[in-house]
């Protein structure tokens, strides 16, 4: 199901004003240097995760990389010996026909959500949580926008985990990184000024 830009903006927007205190405590309470690989199953399983959702650029590698990296495919054989292959999926705006063969090749069982509305909106998730079998509050929706996928965890019922040191790779693709760069820049900003502002408000 295709949106268009402004909606997808606009929810943002009017999601993100409506969870502003929760998306503030997310980017406390996450550290710098938080990539997947301080993200340990055991430690997440034991916290009532059963199903993780992947977001794919700057999560498991830099931006439209075709495969994930090699540290991200040993996070995920960790996760896939623990939770399951079927439970974990792939829910990234861009899922390239590349990326959908590398995975049918290496992880099977794991699968792609597509033919919903971006993130924020919760219509990933919802889908995620309909074929696992699972209420949202067992889904982990792991990404590296707040604006965008943590966002959407929110809107949904999921948890989010924030990737706040993305895999970047300024050789391959220098001027996306920056776009990327910026816009967690940006989004970093507005969600301090919302937890702030919001004392205010409410």
């Amino acid at each position: 199901m295709a949106t268009l830009p402004a909606a997808h903006i606009l929810a943002g927007f009017t999601h993100g004003f409506r969870h502003r205190r929760e998306l503030a405590r997310i980017l406390a309470e996450t550290p710098a240097n938080c990539s997947i690989l301080r993200l340990d199953p055991h430690r997440l399983r034991a916290e009532g995760i059963r199903v993780l959702a992947l977001d794919f650029d700057g999560v498991l590698a830099p931006h439209g990389s075709p495969v994930p990296l090699p540290v991200a495919v040993e996070w995920m054989d960790r996760c896939a010996a623990l939770f399951g292959e079927a439970n974990i999926f792939i829910l990234s705006n861009k899922p390239t026909d590349e990326r959908r063969q590398w995975f049918g090749n290496r992880f099977p069982a794991m699968r792609f959500i597509s033919g919903v509305r971006k993130k924020p909106f919760p219509d990933g998730l919802e889908r995620v949580a309909e074929m696992a079998v699972v209420p949202p509050s067992a889904i982990l929706m792991v990404d590296d926008r707040l604006l965008t996928g943590c966002l959407g965890a929110l809107v949904a019922g999921a948890r989010p985990a924030y990737i706040r040191a993305p895999y970047v790779s300024f050789s391959q693709r220098p001027l996306a990184e920056l776009v990327f760069m910026l816009l967690r820049s940006s989004e970093r900003l507005l969600v301090r000024l919302g937890g702030v502002t919001s004392q205010y408000i409410e």
